[in-house]
C-alpha cells in the first residue's frame, strides 16, 4: 500500500474555491472510481485558512501511476496553477502505517 500527504498552500482566499472546483467537475467522484484507490481526501487546517492537506491512498505505487496519468488529472493540474502557490509531498514509511 502506498500512502501519500499532499500539502497545498492555497492563494490568498483560494483554498476553498480549488477543493470545490475539483468536487464540482466531478474530479474526485473519478479518482475515487479509479482502480487501486483506497482513500482520497482533503483536509482544511485549523491553523492555516490557505492550506489543504491531501490524503491519498492506493494498493500500489503501479496504481499511483497510472493514476497521474488519467485525463481528469489534467484538468486538476490547471486547476492548482489557477488556486495553489505551493505544494509539498511526503510517503508514509511502512512504519507508519502499523
Amino acid at each position: 500500500m502506498l500512502t501519500l500527504y499532499v500539502k497545498y498552500t492555497a492563494k490568498p482566499g483560494c483554498r476553498e474555491s480549488y477543493v470545490r472546483s475539483i468536487v464540482e467537475e466531478g474530479i474526485l467522484t473519478a479518482i475515487r472510481a479509479e482502480e487501486g484507490c483506497l482513500c482520497y481526501d482533503y483536509y482544511f487546517s485549523a491553523q492555516d485558512e490557505n492550506v489543504v492537506l491531501l490524503i491519498e491512498q492506493w494498493e500500489s505505487e503501479a496504481h499511483q501511476r497510472v493514476h497521474m496519468q488519467q485525463p481528469h488529472m489534467t484538468r486538476l493540474r490547471e486547476l492548482k496553477a489557477r488556486y495553489i502557490d505551493s505544494t509539498t509531498m511526503g510517503k508514509a514509511e511502512l512504519h507508519d502505517a502499523v
